[in-house]
């Protein structure tokens, strides 16, 4: 692929500086240089210490992508919210993977759908790149680059908490509080490879809440993550005493639910390829809908 950008500054500055002020990351220039891609000034090639006059048209060129052969591929539909020539944004079922686990026989992720996807349309770039995920019984908005300098974008937002995510949760009780932040430290449940916990000593951990919806039995919260931690809302909501809805690793399992009440509906994020910012949502899904409408 390659990325054009005309350099606007005032004064001549190295090639490898300029590439990455326009996002490209230092392992991204190690790909141009080392393993097969190209550099360009005015569209002549040209060594990462070159210098760059203002007005002067940078390219960088990477090599497409060759599929990993490990990952099998699966025609499973997708839903499809969004995709350009750098993002791909997929609504996530509940009960579907985003990435392919060790211990199943049949892999059919997310993950393992985008690549029978990226094949039937004959993609240059053909390795899933993955850059946000949902627990397997979580639906909803799932983001993943199409090409490794996205993927070096997305992932630079993310640490800088660029990146903004919204869900829907169904937690058990009510709530008095029509807003909350909840900051309590999560780490690894020392008696479980899967299950966290709130504790001193974890990594910190911030999430907001807004109440919408209150019944005698469940609320209904809008949840903003300001921290990505494993498990996070599920962890936060079961500390307060409110545990989501069929969640039956940190409360109770529900027979209306086969799976926890939550849902990403709300994804936003920079497009630097586009210079504009994308936000997408994703409707609640028939089995939560039932639960609020009874």
């Amino acid at each position: 692929m390659r990325f054009d950008w005309t350099y606007h500054g005032e004064y001549p500055k190295k090639l490898r500086n300029v590439l990455k002020q326009f996002g490209a990351s230092t392992a991204l220039i190690k790909v141009a240089i080392f393993h097969g891609g190209e550099m360009r000034i005015n569209n002549e090639p040209q060594w990462a210490r070159a210098l760059v006059q203002p007005g002067d048209e940078v390219s960088l060129i990477v090599p497409d992508e060759a599929p990993n052969p490990v990952v099998t591929a699966s025609d499973a539909p997708l839903d499809i919210v969004y995709e350009d020539d750098d993002f791909l944004v997929v609504n996530k079922p509940a009960g579907v993977a985003t990435v392919p686990a060790h211990n199943v026989a049949v892999h059919d992720s997310l993950v393992n759908r985008l690549k029978g996807y990226y094949q039937r349309q004959n993609y240059p770039n053909q390795v899933t790149h993955v850059a946000t995920r949902l627990d397997r019984d979580t639906s909803g908005l799932v983001v993943f680059p199409k090409h490794r300098f996205a993927h070096a974008v997305l992932d630079q937002q993310l640490k800088q908490h660029q990146v903004t995510k919204r869900y829907l949760a169904i937690a058990t009780g009510k709530f008095e509080s029509k807003h909350g932040v909840m900051m309590g430290p999560i780490a690894r449940d020392p008696a479980s490879f899967v299950k966290r916990q709130v504790i001193a000593g974890g990594k910190a951990s911030i999430t907001e809440y807004w109440l919408q919806q209150v019944s005698p039995s469940w609320s209904v919260v809008e949840v903003l993550l300001h921290t990505g931690r494993t498990h996070q809302i599920r962890v936060h909501f079961a500390a307060l005493g409110h545990p989501l809805l069929g969640d039956a690793m940190y409360g109770h399992a529900d027979n209306r639910l086969s799976r926890q009440a939550l849902h990403c509906g709300y994804v936003q994020f920079y497009s630097p390829f586009k210079e504009q910012v994308i936000t997408l949502t994703a409707p609640l899904p028939a089995d939560l809908q039932t639960i609020l409408a009874n």
